[in-house]
């Protein structure tokens, strides 16, 4: 069986190590949030197992025994802390404080005016499990119709914790296994102590999965997104366009394209520099953005040239959201004054049809060509494309023939 110091003292170097890999993780991902309260957990609980070590190696004292359990509740709520930042939830210092706070009192309490191993051990597990147990839902429940690998791992070593502080709990107040002692572990005792090192592990390592998992998320994101303007860029565009073709296909549900192309871009970029085409574009998009709907998705798909997914809308809607991004254009223009560089922009408006099938390029074509028509009109203005309407097979007369040639010559 391996001594009492000896269990400390894996302790202390299972949390040191966790904590020096969160805080690399910290220093490679600065904007990852949650590491940072994960670090300090390891921290901290690397600090509160080294101190509870003084007990029984240095002094008679209970003082490190108080201190060290106090550190260990810190820590605990600390991990706590950092779930609740991953999936976005209120944070709040109070519920921390308050824990650590009764944690301490309660263990003084059992140490200095009532000397008492199980009144000890019924604070410490309480302040230990209250933590974990009140973010087990977060963990275990489904978040946007997918759970996280990292998280349900996170859930289900964390019940497997608390399932373990209840076993102490129990052999503490019923003497069963031995009792419970911080200056002797029975056989049982330390079998649970291990457990508790390698469980702290798996823990952390679940939150290493969930932490891998938010950051692929956002790499796939940034592959997603262009990055002078930050809207969609063409891959995007075109994943979101296959998605509602598909979606339209199935429902009968009309959906609108928008295809935008700035006006003379060439010349800004050749008269004042590519840094104020660059400016250009940034403040279309900004303007753009102001009359879109929920909903709705802006995205650069090259050069000058922007597309607007419409989901659920008409051409007649199409159209009214083309009029408001002209007029917030127009509006601007007006404003220009000195070296600013007004912007004008023409757009073409296209509604997807049943015949158009699952595929987007027979949408872009239709948008394009309304693109082309306001081009043609003088630009600053927006054009819709009408499908031509279907050949009615009764109508098949030579005069009907003449006529259809006449018209196409």
């Amino acid at each position: 069986m391996l001594s009492v110091p000896t269990l400390w003292t894996v302790f202390v170097i299972n949390f040191l190590a966790l904590g020096l890999i969160w805080a690399y993780v910290v220093r490679s991902y600065p904007a990852f949030a949650p590491a940072r309260f994960w670090t300090g957990s390891s921290f901290v609980a690397a600090v509160g197992a080294a101190v509870a070590t003084l007990r029984v190696v240095m002094t008679d004292s209970l003082v490190p025994l108080v201190l060290g359990g106090t550190a260990l509740i810190l820590a605990i709520c600390l991990a706590a802390m950092g779930i609740r930042k991953f999936f976005d939830k209120p944070l709040t210092w109070r519920f921390t404080l308050l824990v650590t706070g009764l944690g301490f009192a309660g263990l003084s309490l059992f140490t200095f005016a009532y000397d008492s191993v199980p009144g000890r051990l019924t604070v410490f597990t309480i302040a230990e499990t209250i933590p974990l147990a009140l973010n087990l839902r977060l963990l275990l429940t489904p978040q946007e119709g997918r759970i996280n690998p990292g998280a349900r791992l996170a859930g289900i070593v964390a019940t497997f914790i608390i399932a373990i502080f209840g076993v102490r709990l129990l052999c503490g107040l019923t003497g069963l296994a031995g009792g419970f002692a911080y200056a002797y572990f029975s056989p049982v005792q330390s079998v649970l102590v291990l457990l508790l090192v390698f469980l702290s592990m798996a823990l952390n390592f679940g939150f290493l999965l969930m932490a891998m998992d938010r950051l692929r998320d956002e790499v796939a994101d940034l592959a997603l997104l262009d990055d002078l303007t930050g809207v969609g860029n063409r891959r995007h565009l075109v994943q979101r366009l296959a998605e509602e073709c598909a979606r339209s296909e199935r429902s009968g549900q009309p959906f609108s394209l928008l295809v935008i192309d700035l006006d003379g871009f060439k010349g800004i970029n050749d008269t004042h520099g590519h840094a104020a085409g660059d400016a250009c574009l940034q403040h279309f998009t900004l303007m753009a953005q102001t009359r879109l709907r929920p909903g709705d998705m802006l995205a650069r798909s090259g050069g000058d040239e922007f597309c607007i997914v419409l989901p659920s809308s008409t051409l007649r809607e199409g159209a009214m959201i083309a009029r408001r991004v002209l007029e917030v254009c127009r509006a601007d223009a007006e404003q220009c004054v000195g070296a600013d560089i007004p912007i004008s922009v023409s757009i073409g408006v296209a509604q997807w049809a049943r015949e158009m099938g699952a595929s987007p390029d027979q949408l872009i074509a239709a948008a394009d060509q309304a693109l082309y028509d306001a081009k043609k009109g003088g630009r600053n203005r927006f054009a819709t494309f009408e499908a031509a309407p279907p050949l009615v097979p009764e109508l098949t007369s030579p005069v009907v023939s003449d006529m259809a040639a006449r018209k196409r010559a």
